[in-house]
């Protein structure tokens, strides 16, 4: 049981607490993701290569958006056996939750019927979909999917990041195309400016997760150690007052 612990959460938590505040942390990012992914989708200007691919699977198979996307989480995670990569709880829910949230965000968001709303769309899921990844990786509970086969993967072949997430993006941006996936200029804007964004939100999440976790473990230190209570000793009476 501790093994599977320890495989499903790849931290020290500080207690019951903040374990639970970590994968409150990390639900809440994985929502805000999927909710950016549809707003992605329904601005209509393309979507990221991933969502080409996705999209290019649900146009051939009868199942949504949000399902091929859970597809899509689970073929990648078969693909981490050879690799020997370990998910954690993080990696688990991020293939199971982001999906039904996109389906959900697609069922409330509108699609719009202007350019400009289209544009402000675009950039306002980009924007969102880089807050929530720092919001869901702050807490250190396992890769997603697709962030574990590229780590895998330079691992293995001892490349750079920036060529094997090429390799991987590319390949599924040509699969999803050549399936009829939605290609344009978002795809574009995508792929240029996610990454820089992330590069300002994850670190903020970061330190704010760090601080947490630096006064929790403050006020554990000041309280000390809890242990059972002394056992009081039962006072014999001297031989002086014990009866002759």
């Amino acid at each position: 049981m501790h093994r599977i612990r320890r495989l499903l959460l790849p931290i020290d938590a500080l207690g019951a607490a903040d374990t639970t505040a970590r994968v409150a942390q990390l639900m809440a990012g994985l929502f805000l993701y999927g909710i950016s992914l549809a707003l992605l989708v329904r601005a209509s200007l393309g979507v990221g290569p991933w969502d080409v691919f996705s999209l290019g699977i649900a146009n051939h198979l009868p199942m949504s958006y949000g399902t091929a996307t859970v597809v899509v989480s689970g073929i990648v995670l078969l693909v981490w056996i050879p690799l020997r990569q370990r998910p954690g709880i993080g990696t688990l829910l991020n293939a199971v939750l982001v999906g039904p949230a996109a389906d959900l965000g697609l069922w409330l968001i509108p699609a719009p019927t202007e350019l400009w709303a289209q544009v402000l769309m675009l950039v306002g899921s980009i924007v969102l979909l880089s807050i929530a990844t720092g919001i869901y990786i702050a807490p250190q509970l396992g890769p997603g999917p697709r962030d574990g086969l590229m780590t895998g993967l330079v691992r293995i072949t001892g490349w750079r990041i920036w060529i094997v997430r090429t390799l991987i993006e590319g390949t599924a941006l040509l699969i999803g195309w050549l399936l009829g996936g939605p290609v344009g200029v978002g795809t574009v804007i995508f792929a240029f400016g996610v990454g820089p964004l992330i590069g300002v939100f994850l670190p903020f999440f970061e330190r704010r997760r760090a601080a947490t976790a630096s006064r929790r473990r403050a006020g554990a230190e000041s309280r000390g150690p809890v242990g059972p209570r002394p056992r009081r000793q039962r006072r014999r009476p001297s031989r002086a007052s014990e009866p002759r």
